[in-house]
């Protein structure tokens, strides 16, 4: 796909950290027209007026808010042809575990482990299904209606200890990623899926100094944390590239994560 300014994106979690950068790249390097879903408004206000965008307050897990959401967007800078997928969250909390000071057995809440699922997984798919019957009603360009990138982990497939909820869901976003681009082949859509690795995301920023050391030398080559502004060149490339579909990509510096 050529990016231009006659290409509209939408950015989902666009106020902070991976989407903040590909927001910022499609926009400054291609003059792409964004909008930014986050529930952060500060943020994602600010960043919007700063690449001339719009600001959407979404919530992925509820059904009104995302369809909120794509009316005003579409509204202010047209029908998206690109979706880029970066809202999420995690926690760390064991299956089952034993406290070590009274000896009381616990498990995962279950209700904390939905959380993760619906905000990771279903929140992806349910950005990808509206996005894609919006994408359906615009005319090729080129042989292309529109490209769809999500965000996985590569807790997908080498969760650690505590990572269960959010490995799951993950794990869900790379397994849906074939069928998706299946499902909208002969629309001409194409879907594609990151997989990242330990970033410098504001989340991550929040870590002592010693604990972001102590995982940057754990990366094989290089031996830091990725920037984000390496996914957003990755994503572009999954949006450019027209024979780019069905695909699942690891960006982390050739590392495994160890089981803690």
């Amino acid at each position: 796909m050529e990016l231009n300014s006659n290409i509209s994106a939408v950015i989902t979690g666009g106020a902070s950290g991976l989407g903040a950068a590909t927001a910022t790249k499609l926009a400054k390097e291609y003059g792409v027209k964004v909008a930014l879903f986050d529930l952060n408004e500060e943020k994602g206000e600010a960043l919007a007026k700063e690449l001339g965008g719009v600001f959407c307050k979404v919530n992925v897990t509820d059904d009104a808010s995302v369809d909120a959401g794509f009316e005003k967007a579409r509204a202010a800078i047209g029908q998206e042809r690109i979706l880029v997928n970066c809202a999420g969250t995690g926690n760390a909390v064991k299956t089952a575990s034993r406290d070590k000071q009274t000896g009381e057995i616990k498990h995962f809440p279950l209700d904390k482990f939905d959380m993760i699922i619906q905000i990771n997984l279903v929140g992806t798919f349910r950005c990808i299904a509206k996005s894609a019957a919006g994408m359906m009603t615009l005319d090729p360009i080129e042989g292309e209606r529109g490209a769809i990138v999500s965000t996985a982990s590569v807790a997908a497939e080498d969760g650690q200890m505590g990572q269960a909820a959010y490995s799951a869901s993950k794990g869900g976003v790379v397994g849906m990623t074939l069928p998706i681009a299946r499902d909208l082949s002969r629309e001409l859509i194409r879907v594609n899926t990151i997989l990242p690795g330990i970033f410098n995301t504001p989340l991550m920023q929040g870590a002592p100094d010693n604990v972001k050391q102590a995982l940057a030398a754990s990366v094989p080559n290089p031996a830091r944390l990725g920037n984000p502004e390496e996914y957003a060149s990755l994503a572009t490339e999954m949006i450019r590239n027209g024979y780019f579909n069905g695909e699942d990509v690891r960006l982390d510096g050739a590392i495994r994560m160890a089981p803690r």
